[in-house]
Order: structure tokens, then C-alpha cells, then sequence
């Protein structure tokens, strides 16, 4: 296969920028712009895939790239049991299926990305990131450089400014790309976004959403001493572009990284990413003004506290006025930590619709009602219209049944297929990178606001990606990388 980033492109599977967006121009559901993909591939071209991370959500990626028509030409992994197991087990949902290696007898094996991406660039069209959150914008990035399509697990990032660096290489290189929040391919989430921007739950002007994350450890300190590595793990590579620390067992990897600060972005970087993304379209959330941990748990120098209360004011946009978003997380069996949690007054009817407080959910408040989704994806949702006591089905609500639609829907909700649709030709995926590094970039600002401490109100200013007024927030919004990690 061709390096695509220098292939001549059949012209027939271009539109041009005018037609792409009159066919387009309402999918991401903001005010925001839209990506071109010049180097859209034909509707039977084969697609090389390189599978970065083949464990967890890599495992469900890499199968969904193999059942989307992806041609699996290498798979990268730090931990060659994971690259062992990937290879013996077969593609998720095929039963009695052929195994990965069966299907896809060339496959390559690495255990460093940036060897199989210097080795391979010619082979790859596209590649898959699923790895820990610290490699997500160091992998994607390397790859994107190199004109490869790229879909890359939530949350996109860990820092902002690779946020910025990803939105803006998608731009430039022209490349069809998608984040890994799979609740964007579901109709309801859609469907929310029109409901809300049609006016039925009037001005909107709050929005409260909580989690019962984490459900891995975080509130601690490092741990003494230092364990055995695995003989089949590469520890260094693990650590990829965060400081050296010595590898304990069962502390860090597979799972346990989220809360380490060095690896991971919290309960907000891991679940915002699902249950902010309809409410950040519906509501046109560009860059806060304002962002401040208003509480939290004991604070730790190397990890996300149990429980917080994180506070975002949004200034007016467009024909939606000023808003204040408070995201609150916490695991309810986290003993003897109680999590917080809304305020009575802004969930009493989501209490009286479902007996208690959900352990998640999304609520916009408007001027008119309520807009309520209990889901993490946002894929159902319910509404209260204002002096009514519970929630309803929104089809009950005669003013929602008059809302046209107005995004187009996703087929089969096949979130990965849809990133294929855009290599193929050139519609663009609703977690795009134009969208999705923006929405991630706004939501680690709740990760510098828990780093610069609890009740510092820190101004920010968005496109410069600085706070006037707390200059030591700057440190945390680039991250310092290991030598030959550089994004």
C-alpha cells in the first residue's frame, strides 16, 4: 500500500470545500468549523490500520477497525502479553470467527510506536490509539505528522496544548480523524442537541453533571520501593514521555494509571469526554472565562483527590446567554469518602422521577425546563418542563415533536465506521478532531484548575491558553517531555 500522504487522489471521491460544507454543515451541532479531508481514499481502497495499544479499549478498536473493512498490517503494544493475547483471540463479535492472527497472517508486532511508525509509514494509512492517556497526544501527533488518519481513545489528550497541536495538524494535513467517545454515533445524543439549541427548555443556564468515577485508586501517595518488572513488559517504554519512577506491581499498569497525575487526567479527562460531549454541543460551550475547583477531598502532590466540585462560567454565545457549569465526581462506595454532589434544589425532580440521585448524569436547566440525561454516552434523555414535578419521555413533550431534524444520524450508530466513511469519502466524523480537541482542551482546564488548588479562581483566556491572573497554571498546560518523546 501507498503512503496515502503523498498518493495521487482519484478526484472523483473529492468535493470541494463549497459542496462539503453545504452537504455537512450542520454535523458537529456548534458554532464551530468543519474539517476537509483532501486525501480521502475510494470506496474500495484497502486501508492499512496500525493498532497503537491492543489491550482494554484497544482490543474493542482494533476488532471494530477489523469489522469496518481495516486491513490490520501491525499492532504496537509496551506488554507482549497483551500483543500474544490480541493476536490468539478473535475479532469481538465474529463467535466462531477466525483469530486476529489467522485473519491477518503479515501482521506486524512492535513494542515502541515511533520504530513501527519509522519502520512502517509507507504500509499505514491509518492508525488506532488506545493506550494510556499520557501517550495519546505523543502517538497521535508522530502519526498525524506523517499524514496518517488517526482514532484516538477519549480523552484525546492529556494536555491542552497537544489539544491545540491535534486540532490544528487535522487542519493542515486535511485528515479524516474521530475520538473515541462512541456516544456521538447514538441518535438520542443528536437528537438532545437539537431539542436544546430549538429552544424547548428555553435560555439554558446551568449545567450540572456528575459520575461515580473513579473506580480505580487515586487519592494517594506514592507507594515506596519498587517491584520486579514483568520480563515481558517494557517498562520504559511504558513511561514513554513522563518522568522515570520505579515500576511497583498492581500500582500502575494495566489499569490503575487514571488517577497519577503523570499518566492520566481523573475521573473529569476520563468521563467528561462522554457525558459533557451533548451538553458542550447543545450549548455552544466555546472557552470558559472562568474555571476554579470549588472542593475537593485531600489534596495529593501526585494524584487526583477522590471527590471534587470543579465550577466553569461560560460567557454569552452567540444567541445563548451566559452559563455556569459544575462538574462534580466521586465514587458513591469509596468509603468513607461521601461524594459530592448537585444541589437539592437544582435535582429535586430528577429525585422525585427516579426515587433517588442517579450515580451519573447530565442536567441542563433553562429558563422553560429541564433537559435530563442519566446515561454516560447521552444517548436517552428525559425532560421537565418548568412547574411540572418529574421527568418525562421528550416524545411526550409537544414542543419537542415539532423540533425538525436537523443533524444528519450516524448509520448503524457505528462510531468507528463512521471515521471510515470519512478516509472514504470525505463526510466528516461528529468527533472529528475540530470538535473533539476543543471539547477535551475546555475539559482539562478542570484538570489545571484541581493542580493550581481548591478555591483559586482562575481566569482563562482560550486562545492564548494562559490565565492572566494565576500565571503558575502554566506549567500544567504543556507537559515537559522525556528526550525522544517530544510531541
Amino acid at each position: 500500500m501507498q503512503n496515502h500522504s503523498s498518493l495521487p487522489v482519484n478526484k472523483s471521491n473529492l468535493f470541494s470545500r463549497r459542496q462539503f460544507l453545504g452537504r455537512t454543515a450542520v454535523v458537529a451541532g456548534a458554532t464551530l468549523s468543519f474539517p476537509y479531508v483532501g486525501n480521502v481514499l475510494g470506496a474500495n481502497d484497502r486501508i492499512n490500520i496500525a493498532c497503537i495499544g491492543v489491550t482494554g479499549k484497544g482490543d474493542s478498536d482494533s476488532s471494530d477497525a477489523a469489522k469496518n473493512g481495516g486491513t490490520i498490517v501491525a499492532i504496537c503494544d509496551v506488554d507482549e502479553r497483551h500483543l500474544e493475547t490480541r493476536l490468539n483471540k478473535r475479532v469481538r463479535g465474529e463467535g466462531d470467527g477466525p483469530t486476529f492472527k489467522d485473519r491477518f497472517p503479515n501482521v506486524k508486532r512492535y513494542t515502541d510506536y515511533r520504530k513501527m511508525l519509522d519502520e512502517m509509514g509507507s504500509e499505514i494509512d491509518a492508525v488506532t490509539v488506545s493506550t494510556p492517556d499520557h501517550h495519546h497526544g505523543i502517538a497521535s501527533i508522530r502519526a498525524m505528522k506523517m499524514g496518517k488518519h488517526v482514532f484516538c481513545q477519549k480523552p484525546l489528550v492529556q494536555t491542552v496544548s497537544e489539544a491545540r497541536i491535534m486540532r490544528q495538524l487535522a487542519k493542515e494535513k486535511n485528515l479524516a480523524t474521530q475520538m473515541g467517545n462512541q456516544g456521538s454515533a447514538h441518535d438520542g445524543l443528536r437528537r438532545a442537541v437539537e431539542v436544546v439549541q430549538a429552544g424547548v427548555i428555553g435560555k439554558p443556564l446551568e449545567l450540572h453533571v456528575w459520575t461515580n468515577r473513579p473506580i480505580w485508586p487515586q487519592g494517594l501517595d506514592r507507594p515506596q520501593g519498587q517491584d520486579k518488572i514483568p520480563p515481558k513488559l517494557n517498562w520504559d517504554l511504558w513511561l514513554g514521555p513522563a518522568a522515570q519512577r520505579p515500576f511497583k506491581e498492581d500500582v500502575y499498569h494495566p489499569f490503575k494509571w487514571r488517577g497519577w497525575y503523570d499518566f492520566g487526567t481523573g475521573a473529569l479527562g476520563d468521563m467528561a469526554c462522554h457525558t459533557v460531549n451533548m451538553p458542550f454541543r447543545a450549548l455552544k460551550l466555546g472557552y470558559p472565562n472562568v474555571v476554579e475547583c470549588e472542593i475537593a477531598s485531600k489534596m495529593y502532590p501526585e494524584t487526583f483527590p477522590k471527590t471534587s466540585r470543579t465550577r466553569f462560567e461560560f460567557p454569552a454565545r452567540e444567541d445563548m446567554p451566559p452559563l455556569k457549569f459544575w462538574w462534580y465526581d466521586g465514587n458513591p462506595k469509596d468509603d468513607p469518602i461521601k461524594p459530592i454532589r448537585p444541589p437539592i434544589e437544582a435535582v429535586r425532580e430528577v429525585i422525585a422521577t427516579y426515587d433517588t440521585l442517579p450515580i451519573a448524569g447530565a442536567l441542563i436547566i433553562g429558563e422553560k425546563g429541564k433537559l435530563f440525561s442519566t446515561s454516560d454516552y447521552g444517548e436517552s434523555f428525559k425532560i421537565c418542563m418548568k412547574g411540572k414535578e418529574d421527568f418525562v419521555d421528550s416524545k411526550q413533550i409537544e414542543a419537542c415533536q415539532a423540533v425538525p431534524q436537523t443533524i444528519p444520524r450516524c448509520p448503524g450508530e457505528n462510531h468507528m465506521g463512521e471515521w471510515f466513511r470519512m478516509m472514504k469519502d470525505g463526510t466528516p466524523s461528529y468527533s472529528n478532531f475540530d470538535i473533539a480537541a476543543y471539547l477535551t482542551e475546555i475539559i482539562l482546564l478542570g484538570c489545571i484548575a484541581l493542580r493550581v488548588g481548591e478555591g483559586v479562581r482562575m481566569e482563562w483566556d482560550g486562545p492564548n491558553m494562559r490565565s492572566p491572573n494565576v500565571p503558575g497554571a502554566a506549567r500544567f498546560v504543556k507537559r515537559v517531555n522525556r528526550k525522544g518523546w517530544e510531541a
